[in-house]
């Protein structure tokens, strides 16, 4: 989310966590069978089944930011200005769509000023009218960061001075610098920013950020599982943290204002709780409901050898935007020579192989993932992808520290994989002459670790994926300490980087005039990270999900990170 050009909202996918992401622009994943799913007819009714371990942290459009999450959410209850496009076609998915606007949308100013109209007949689930102010509201929840926290926050670096003026729609400060950023005219809203957003319609597509909220359903952070409908799909009953939910067919909601959403299932279940083990055993068995079950979660490494024949047939193994890093916390690794140690000890090729080796993991080169535009290996990592112990622990003696040198590393963990990932890990910073001790969170991830005073971790796991095609959705979102650091959250930057000299980097690049120039300036500015190790790149995850033999038009969509696409996916007809 976790987006993504980071925003990518998005986790690890190999059964550690779910990477902040919301898309995977410009991914280019293959697929090692073809899916007898997407060519099964389909027809409206039947029950989806979706099978997954991590509970949703948020169900809040404001502050959710992961990648799963983001997708899901857009396909079925909280629709956007504008969409992408359900579809199999990597190019034609990550090229906006109009959704609740008429197109879109129209610049001006030098990109500095867009407008979107609304369309008519949009409504929320109790029939009112989704109208400019629940647009205008939504986004203002967005400048609230001590309640709204964890989410993409992409519109306070376009609305600096708006961002210094005002705090969010519950304390009301500034509230004319916000109503002068943001204006309503009948059924038009015109966003006014600050500098030059080319791929506005892009952060729309990717995030649930710019969504609308009507403020008379608003209860800040209570609201984190609330969920009010304007899509196809509403939640019967409530949202259960840890179990799930169930959805069922929004009668408000009209398809002709629509025409993507194909909304085929008469219900979608939601069942959280699962290990991945419980749920790859129960696709590979396909009975029961699990014949209309898809899952979030890949195959582990232990049932490769099961996934033949007819069950084979039911799989996918996709390229996903996702990278997984480390995050020094720069609260208490303050030695350089010692984050320099930890980068040099640590054994990617180790990590890879117990995720599941190459289909599920290739070793990362930089924090920015290859399919993403302008993308360059990192020069300022010079260890092998096996480490390198000896090396490592000469920059530890170097630094003048007490060997081993202590250090607690924080990782979502409670599956075999994840534990076995990280184990390997320990290893080799161990042999280096590092102490290492182990933090598992087997339950939410993010919503710890973003918590500017979390004392658990020395070192941080993490996972992005860039939200459209562009670095600057990688690098900023993630290291840019003036939209992260605050007294409460450390928002996307979990290791509480914060240098002046990399902002102004970013400043630069944000300001130059063609693509290829900011990515150069991106990539000089990625060095520069490297060389102060303020993240160490770790690996590229592959997806490998399986599906029951009853789901119909099964796909994975570059535009939702290569999660299964609700937008698509029906039951076969009895």
């Amino acid at each position: 989310m976790i987006t993504k050009k980071a925003t990518g909202l998005v986790a690890l996918a190999v059964g550690v966590a779910l990477p902040l992401s919301a898309c995977g622009g410009g991914t280019t994943g293959t697929s090692t069978s073809s899916s007898s799913g997407g060519s099964a007819s389909a027809a409206k009714g039947g029950t989806l089944y979706y099978l997954t371990k991590r509970p949703a942290e948020h169900l809040d459009p404001q502050r959710t930011y992961i990648g799963r999450d983001l997708a899901d959410m857009g396909r079925l209850w909280s629709r956007s200005l504008v969409q992408f496009p359900v579809t199999s076609d990597e190019k034609k998915a990550v090229a906006p769509i109009a959704d609740l606007a008429t197109d879109t949308g129209k610049s001006t100013n030098g990109a500095k000023t867009w407008s979107f109209t609304l369309k008519d007949g949009v409504k929320w689930e109790d029939g009112k009218d989704v109208t400019c102010a629940d647009l205008k509201y939504g986004l203002s929840r967005t400048f609230a960061q001590d309640v709204i926290t964890g989410g993409p926050n992409y519109v306070l670096g376009y609305m600096p001075t708006v961002a210094k003026a005002y705090a969010g729609p519950y304390k009301k400060t500034g509230q004319d610098a916000f109503d002068k950023a943001v204006t309503c005219s009948g059924k038009t809203i015109t966003y006014n920013f600050e500098k030059p957003w080319a791929d506005f319609p892009l952060a729309i597509a990717s995030l649930r950020a710019f969504d609308p909220y009507r403020a008379d359903k608003d209860q800040g952070d209570k609201s984190n599982y609330a969920i009010f409908s304007d899509g196809p799909y509403k939640i019967q009953g409530t949202w259960t943290k840890g179990t799930g939910g169930t959805f069922v067919r929004n009668d408000q909601y009209d398809p002709k204002t629509d025409g993507n959403r194909q909304a085929l299932p008469e219900k979608i279940v939601f069942v959280e709780g699962l290990t991945n083990e419980i749920i790859t055993q129960r696709l590979i068995a396909d009975s029961g409901n699990d014949k209309t079950a898809v899952t979030d979660r890949n195959v582990p490494p232990a049932f490769y050898n099961q996934v033949t024949g007819a069950v084979a047939a039911r799989s996918v193994n996709v390229n996903s935007p996702f990278t997984d890093y480390l995050l020094p916390n720069f609260n208490t690794m303050t030695n350089v020579k010692v984050r320099q140690a930890l980068a040099m000890a640590t054994n990617k090729t180790a990590y890879s192989t117990a995720l599941g080796g190459d289909k599920a993991s290739v070793p990362a080169k930089s924090i920015v993932n290859p399919s993403v535009p302008g993308y360059a290996a990192n020069p300022a990592f010079t260890a092998p992808d096996a480490g390198d112990p000896a090396a490592a622990k000469a920059l530890l003696q170097s630094a003048g520290v007490t060997l081993p040198y202590p250090i607690k590393v924080t990782y979502p963990g409670g599956t075999p994989t994840s534990d076995n990932s990280f184990a390997a890990l320990k290893d080799g910073w161990d042999k280096a002459g590092f102490k290492t001790t182990l933090v598992s969170l087997p339950d939410t991830y993010y919503d710890v670790i973003q918590d500017v005073n979390y004392k658990g971790g020395d070192v941080l796991w993490g996972g992005w994926g860039a939200d459209w095609p562009g670095i600057s959705t990688v690098i900023p979102p993630l290291f840019d300490s003036r939209i992260n650091l605050n007294a409460k959250t450390n928002g996307q930057d979990y290791g509480n980087f914060k240098d002046d000299k990399a902002n102004q980097m970013m400043d630069a690049a944000g300001a130059k005039a063609s693509l290829d120039e900011q990515n150069a300036a991106y990539a000089d500015l990625d060095k520069y990270l490297g060389e102060t190790v303020a993240y160490i790149p770790l690996d590229i995850t592959r997806f490998y999900f399986l599906y029951g033999s009853n789901v119909a038009n099964y796909l994975v969509d570059p535009a939702s990170n290569m999660y299964p696409d609700l937008g698509a996916i029906g039951v076969k007809k009895s």
